[in-house]
């Protein structure tokens, strides 16, 4: 049997035309529903304070108190994984996965700490807590961002 492509290509077009498609992007921003936190959730860097001096190289550890660490992935009530916004000034829409980039590290493997290298100079550090699909919870559970003085060790040899 032959099969008409073209025929099946233009049925395809006039169902969407026909409202198809506005339902199913209402079914997938349906599926992006946050996932609640209960009260009193609350991240923070746990071994920096606002202000601090660093090296170029220095290690971030994450707390997280109310809520349960799991990998992303896992669908479980009360729970999620770190992301942490490096030098971010605006955040990204909450009502969205987290996008993966070079000043958001994602944490998805349930990972409570890393080693950073920064440039010398002035950045700012903030926890995101995020849900199996990586999207902040309702109420967003996030540090309170912190600003660290990244500087190079003075030299022995002066």
């Amino acid at each position: 049997m032959r099969t008409n492509h073209g025929s099946v290509f233009m049925a395809l077009i006039a169902l969407l035309c026909a409202g198809t498609a506005g339902n199913l992007l209402a079914e997938d921003t349906a599926a992006l529903v946050r996932s609640p936190s209960p009260p009193g959730a609350s991240v923070t860097i746990a071994n920096l304070e606002d202000g601090a001096v660093v090296p170029p190289t220095f290690l971030v550890q994450f707390s997280v108190t109310g809520m349960t660490i799991v990998p992303a992935g896992t669908d479980a009530k009360d729970s999620g994984h770190h992301h942490l916004l490096i030098d971010v000034v605006e955040l990204p829409d909450p009502n969205l996965p987290l996008p993966m980039s070079d000043t958001i590290m994602h944490f998805g493997k349930g990972q409570t700490e890393t080693e950073l290298t920064l440039p010398e100079g002035t950045h700012t550090l903030q926890l995101v807590f995020a849900d199996y699909r990586h999207i902040p919870h309702d109420p967003i559970v996030m540090s309170v961002p912190i600003t660290i003085t990244v500087a190079a060790p003075a030299s022995d040899n002066q």
